[in-house]
């Protein structure tokens, strides 16, 4: 089992300017494959933006024109914003996790929050957020479920799941089905309770988690941007951090209040170990007691 580098890039993006936002995410990826990342990891919905509650909550009336932006700068998969991301990461020999607002184009309409998973050869995996969280409905359809698999890579297993779905007791039991060993956990969440989440997952899944929350002040947004926003400098103030498996330590991080690259080396031999004590879907499952059975 080999030691992995990781990074989480804690970021903001250009925002509503999808190739601004793509050639900022390119240039950092190009920074953590400097410093020895094999792989990198972006923020939820970093293409191009998050919609978040800070503002966002603000916007269910008739006004269609932030609606209109958002889905210009959103993303097809596949597409050309995924072409240049396999580029990159064939260049430098990586993989890529980052977030969009997924769009589709034979179809305009409906908006997904969705995980990219991107390696040398192409699109690794899709996941479609389950469940939007509360102002994210007015933005964000529901995936279909059907996407919560587990990727063999030559870096190990990946896996994971998008902001408060890893609050989700079945869908973390989904993933964990395929033996995840590092667990990409991109989110809008900077609060202490997040930290203790993605700890708890650590533990939970016998898995390395790299969390990568939202961090974006108002200096990001333009004078164009197409709704007022609250008199407030901060909608996001981040917490980058990678966790261990089995102690749930933080390894690297948390990162706050800016921009940057958190970096940690990760030997997945600590995931064996791990489920040595604790295997949440092998031999401490109970799946047999524990599982609904039919009334019948």
């Amino acid at each position: 089992m080999p030691t992995v580098r990781v990074a989480a890039v804690q970021a903001m993006p250009v925002v509503l300017d999808l190739e601004a936002s793509l050639d900022k995410a390119l240039g950092l990826l190009a920074d953590a494959a400097g410093q020895g990342a094999q792989l990198v990891v972006f923020p939820e919905t970093f293409l191009s933006l998050y919609p978040s509650y800070a503002w966002a909550h603000l916007t269910g009336g008739d006004d269609n024109a932030l609606w209109e932006r958002l889905w210009a700068s959103s993303v097809e998969v596949p597409g050309p914003v995924v072409d240049r991301l396999a580029a990159a990461c064939r260049e430098h020999d990586v993989v890529c996790a980052v977030g969009v607002n997924e769009r589709e184009l034979e179809r305009p309409g409906s908006l997904y929050n969705t995980l990219l998973l991107v390696g040398p050869d192409g699109l690794l995996s899709k996941h479609r957020k389950l469940m939007p969280t509360y102002h994210e409905r007015l933005f964000h359809g529901l995936g279909a479920g059907d996407d919560l698999q587990v990727v063999e890579t030559h870096l190990g297993r990946l896996g994971g799941l998008i902001c408060w779905e890893n609050r989700m007791p079945l869908a973390r039991w989904a993933v964990y089905q395929g033996g995840p060993q590092i667990w990409l956990a991109p989110t809008a969440d900077d609060s202490d309770g997040w930290q203790a989440t993605i700890r708890h997952i650590a533990i939970e899944s016998g898995a390395f988690v790299v969390s990568v929350p939202q961090f974006i002040q108002r200096a990001a947004f333009g004078d164009d941007f197409p709704w007022p926003l609250p008199g407030t400098d901060v909608f996001g103030r981040g917490g980058a951090a990678i966790v261990a498996p089995a102690s749930g330590e933080v390894i690297a991080g948390p990162l706050y209040d800016a921009e940057g690259i958190v970096v940690a080396d990760c030997d997945l031999r600590q995931t064996l170990h791990a489920k040595r004590w604790f295997d949440a879907v092998g031999h401490y499952s109970r799946a047999d007691v524990l599982w609904p059975k039919s009334p019948h």
